[in-house]
């Protein structure tokens, strides 16, 4: 095959780390040799995959669900759920990112008409005009064993630009709103919060905000199982990392503490890399491999009006991370220890992006994991999923051509698949079934859903 400038130069830019101990290589190395950096066209200008693997479109924005509501635009977040009646089938919950001002992609079909089908109680908000904020989450039962969708159908509406978010050890999902408005925005309500949905849900459900959980451009969300507390990410370029500490585990619509991390010995840190004359805290102040201790900071009025939250806490010594966005918690193969990954999307001297691990712990560890050389290696890294073999796929939502992205436990970056629709949509909610054995993933624009299914062995090293 015929490397592209593109790919010419991705190659020779890939930069190393080794985080089978976590500890980086430095420098640049050669690119991969793995034997997937080959990606073959699709005839159907879809989806370039490699050799071996191939997709199934499960769903498409605008068809008719099961429960007679119209398929909404812009999916983003999603997690994948194991279906307690049958081993064949899974659960997809699904976030839609329609912010305020987003004109398509209703569920509610041509002039709203249909809703007078949602109740007072399930549509969380209009706009002044009466017209319905249309964000929210569709639920998908998926069959594994046949390869199509059987039923979907609405669970949450009237939010605002849910973008990504994250799935619960007890079977729910939460949808994060990125867009934290306020009635004199034209709403009549404030937004930016998080909503439990259950995979279980057979309908629409009330829209609860979490408010305790902070009101902010809530991104993703991630839990340690073991303590139930919740970590979530930020969507702006002076964002904090935040957790939640419930009050009861498990029951987080009763309440708990909110706060945000600071990094030991260095009070309001700026961990973007950018030049300080971007802003930043300068160039190459973070190194990849680099290791820090944490403090937690407790926050106040958390779900204030001004929505001041991240600033107040950066007052106060919580560090500032660069549009913190997709994450996800597991326990890599071979190791017993739980930890959470999370990327930047414009962290790193070239504002491409950077990828994090916390590890959770009474001594809590923050490590800079890799950070991209520039667009040509990693183009503004956005949702994450922890494959079940150990590599970070990362979704692009960049300024080209949008590719998923895998990072090796060897510090190894290649491609896995290209977007190869000509609206050039970026990838988002990479999940992958209870078995292991499929992969989800959305390209937001036009609004397509697919499973990708393939030699996944041949990827575990």
């Amino acid at each position: 095959m015929t490397l592209s400038r593109r790919d010419f130069i991705r190659s020779a830019q890939a930069v190393g780390l080794f985080y089978a101990s976590f500890a980086v290589t430095g420098g640049v190395r050669a690119r991969s040799t793995n034997p997937f950096f080959a990606l073959i066209p699709d005839p159907a200008r879809r989806l370039d995959l490699p050799e071996g693997f191939t997709y199934t479109t499960v769903s498409e924005s605008g068809g008719m669900m099961a429960d007679g509501f119209f398929r909404p635009g812009r999916p983003d977040g999603m997690a994948c759920f194991a279906d307690p009646d049958s081993a064949d089938k899974c659960i997809l919950m699904c976030n839609h990112e329609n912010w305020f001002n987003t004109t398509s992609g209703s569920p509610f079909g041509e002039d709203n008409a249909l809703l007078d089908r949602v109740s007072k109680e399930q549509l969380y908000d209009r706009k002044a005009d009466g017209s319905p904020l249309f964000g929210g989450v569709t639920r998908l039962v998926y069959d594994l064993k046949n390869n199509r969708l059987e039923s979907d159908h609405l669970v949450l509406t009237g939010t605002a630009a849910n973008c990504a978010g994250g799935p619960t050890p007890w079977g729910s999902w939460l949808s994060c709103e990125e867009q934290p408005l306020k009635p004199a925005d034209g709403t009549g309500k404030f937004h930016g919060f998080v909503f439990e949905t259950p995979s279980s849900a057979a309908g629409l459900i009330d829209a609860v905000p979490l408010k305790a959980m902070g009101r902010f451009a809530h991104e993703a969300a991630a839990i340690d199982p073991e303590t139930g507390i919740v970590y979530m990410t930020e969507d702006d370029r002076s964002g904090l990392f935040y957790r939640f500490i419930p009050d009861v585990k498990g029951r987080l619509a009763e309440g708990g503490r909110l706060q945000a991390l600071a990094i030991t010995g260095w009070k309001s840190a700026v961990t973007n890399n950018w030049p300080q004359d971007w802003g930043g805290g300068g160039a190459g102040r973070v190194k990849a491999g680099q290791q820090f201790g944490v403090e937690w900071i407790d926050l106040d009025d958390v779900e204030s009006p001004e929505g001041d939250l991240a600033a107040r806490g950066h007052a106060a010594g919580a560090a500032y991370f660069c549009r913190g966005e997709g994450m996800d918690y597991g326990i890599r193969p071979g190791s017993n220890v739980g930890e959470i990954f999370f990327t930047c999307t414009q962290g790193g001297t070239s504002q491409t992006g950077q990828v994090w691990r916390y590890t959770p712990g009474e001594t809590g560890k923050l490590t800079l994991l890799y950070e991209s050389a520039g667009a040509d290696t990693l183009d503004l890294c956005d949702n994450l999923a922890l494959a079940p073999w150990g590599d970070l796929i990362l979704c692009e939502d960049g300024r080209g051509s949008n590719y998923l992205r895998g990072l090796t436990p060897d510090g190894k970056i290649y491609d896995f698949a290209k977007n190869a629709h000509k609206d050039d949509g970026e990838f988002c909610g990479a999940c992958f079934s209870p078995d292991g054995k499929t992969m989800f993933v959305n390209v937001q624009e036009p609004g397509y859903t697919y499973a990708i299914t393939g030699p996944w062995e041949s990827l575990r090293v």
